[in-house]
């Protein structure tokens, strides 16, 4: 059983305001283990990527990482050559800093992409940075690190695995620009274990698979996306058997679940944190395709910010999912409300049923293919007016 833990062992953390966010709060971060780790990461599958991005995935090929130096308030995207070498350059400084390798460094971006990275004012606070490192800073880092986002996302979960005391900490960020294929964000795993790369990237594949790779705010997959994960083996606990690795993996999964449902519900202009479950599919994939095409479907989440139980749009979007679907066949329910069934609605009561459903910060809107075994959820939020106002001057 998992608990609650105050810090991962071996691991500290920092962030601190650099000047790179016009105004003033914390904006570079860093995450430091006292020994190298074996390391491993997801990136976005966006065929733009930002300079970090092209940085790390070079670096992650080791297998090995020490560092992670990120900062907020500007995404290192788009700026030419010139992106790439201050990536380069910041990671040199932390190596400086701290007497390491510059190839363990790996490095990461947030902010407004076409904006060349103020690696002045990196260099400059660098000192200050390094200084901060502390075994209570991953609080400070978890601020450091958000742009949009109106809460720091932060867990720490710990658990045994035999006889040792294991521990495993992450950060996110992500507020908007969230769709699967490694959801828009970034985060930040740190955790005690002793794993080879190769099983640390099976587990955090996994882990993004059922978690980050099932979230959507709206529609839109960034340039900067990434998930790394450092594990430099002080608990003392070894992975040694397939079991091990599956229960490692497990618990990993539910800090990256727990991470990506607070940035579901942290949605810009967010109100409401939808939980889409589709299940008698023929295939688990199908399932995940209906269930991803009513959870990213525009009319479907301004409805549910309208607390509109408007049931023809979710069967619309399930129609047009690609999926061979029966309408005659198909059952939508709001949390225990059975909404629609029989190729038809269930009338103004069962309307009303529903409506106070929705009125929830936090309900599950189930689809009933009744076609097979298949299932699979998905996390949505739906889009506000806020979110509107929010996108439509992110650069001012």
């Amino acid at each position: 059983m998992m608990i609650e833990s105050m810090g991962c062992k071996g691991f500290r953390a920092a962030g601190i305001a650099a000047g790179i966010k016009k105004n003033g709060k914390r904006d570079l971060g860093l995450i430091v283990s006292d020994v190298p780790a074996t390391a491993a990461g997801v990136f976005t599958q966006n065929r733009v990527k930002a300079a970090p991005v092209m940085l790390d995935m070079e670096r992650i090929r080791s297998g090995m990482g020490q560092a992670i130096l990120v900062n907020s308030g500007c995404a290192n995207c788009c700026a030419g050559k010139q992106g790439f070498q201050d990536a380069v350059t910041s990671a040199d400084a932390v190596a400086t800093g701290l007497g390491i390798s510059s190839n363990l460094i790996l490095t990461a971006s947030t902010g407004v992409i076409g904006q060349p990275l103020p690696i002045e004012k990196i260099q400059a606070a660098m000192p200050q940075l390094l200084k901060a490192l502390s075994t209570n800073g991953f609080s400070d880092l978890s601020e450091a690190i958000m742009t949009t986002d109106t809460v720091p996302k932060l867990v720490s979960r710990n658990f045994s695995l035999n006889g040792k005391q294991v521990t495993i900490t992450g950060v996110a960020k992500g507020a908007g620009m969230i769709c699967p294929n490694m959801a828009t964000l970034l985060c930040f795993l740190c955790t005690d274990i002793q794993a080879t790369a190769d099983q640390l990237r099976q587990a955090l594949l996994y882990g993004t698979e059922h978690s980050f790779n099932r979230i959507t705010i709206d529609g839109d997959t960034s340039t900067n996306d990434t998930a790394l994960i450092l594990a430099n083996g002080l608990s003392g606990a070894t992975i040694q058997t397939n079991a091990d690795l599956q229960y490692f993996q497990d618990a990993l999964t539910w800090v990256m679940v727990d991470l990506a449902k607070m940035l579901v519900k942290d949605g810009e202009g967010a109100t409401k944190l939808v939980e889409v479950a589709v299940k008698g599919a023929e295939t688990d994939m199908e399932a995940r395709k209906v269930a991803d095409t009513i959870a990213n479907s525009a009319l479907v989440k301004t409805a549910i910010f309208g607390e509109d139980a408007n049931w023809g749009r979710i069967l619309a979007a399930a129609g047009r999912s690609g999926v061979d679907v029966d309408p005659d066949r198909i059952q939508i329910y709001f949390n225990d409300v059975l909404m629609f069934t029989d190729g038809r609605g269930q009338g103004k009561d069962v309307e009303g049923q529903a409506t106070r459903v929705l009125k929830l910060p936090e309900y599950v809107l189930t689809v009933d293919l009744n076609q097979g075994p298949g299932r699979s959820s998905v996390w949505t939020c739906d889009f506000s007016v806020d979110y509107v106002k929010i996108n439509a001057d992110y650069r001012s």
